[in-house]
């Protein structure tokens, strides 16, 4: 392997060791309800996310609460030399995708059925810290 090489996988493994991620996947509300919510902590510090979810009124925010305080351990983790208060951790990305429906019938008037289509959604959530989202 040449030096070069080494030298860019070492790069990428520190730049992987910034990130930490959690997924939440199929969960049973409907992607546009889950994005309203995760609109509201795109890009902000984790303390002020965890602040905002945990006083939120929506349905969604008690599950994307846990869902930061996850990758949060998930980068706790990877990082176990490191603090957390010195890391200033924001949310970089939060992608909110659509899951599994599940299609159903209800009967209708005179013979005839209408779809009702149970939507779910998967919800990825990515931390990097403070001054390397400024780098980029």
């Amino acid at each position: 392997m040449g030096v070069r090489k080494k030298q860019m996988a070492e790069r990428i493994k520190e730049e992987r060791k910034q990130v930490a991620f959690a997924r939440l996947n199929d969960f049973p509300t409907s992607p546009r309800k889950m994005r309203l919510v995760a609109d509201l902590i795109r890009g902000k510090e984790i303390e002020l996310a965890l602040a905002t979810l945990k006083f939120s009124t929506k349905a969604a925010s008690k599950p994307l609460e846990k869902l930061l305080l996850s990758a949060i351990a998930n980068w706790e983790a990877k990082n176990q030399d490191a603090s957390l208060e010195d890391a200033s951790l924001i949310v970089k990305e939060i992608r909110v995708d659509g899951g599994t429906m599940l299609k159903r019938l209800q009967t209708a008037p005179q013979g005839r059925a209408h779809r009702i289509r149970k939507r779910s959604n998967h919800v990825t959530l990515v931390l990097g810290s403070n001054n390397n989202a400024a780098s980029n």
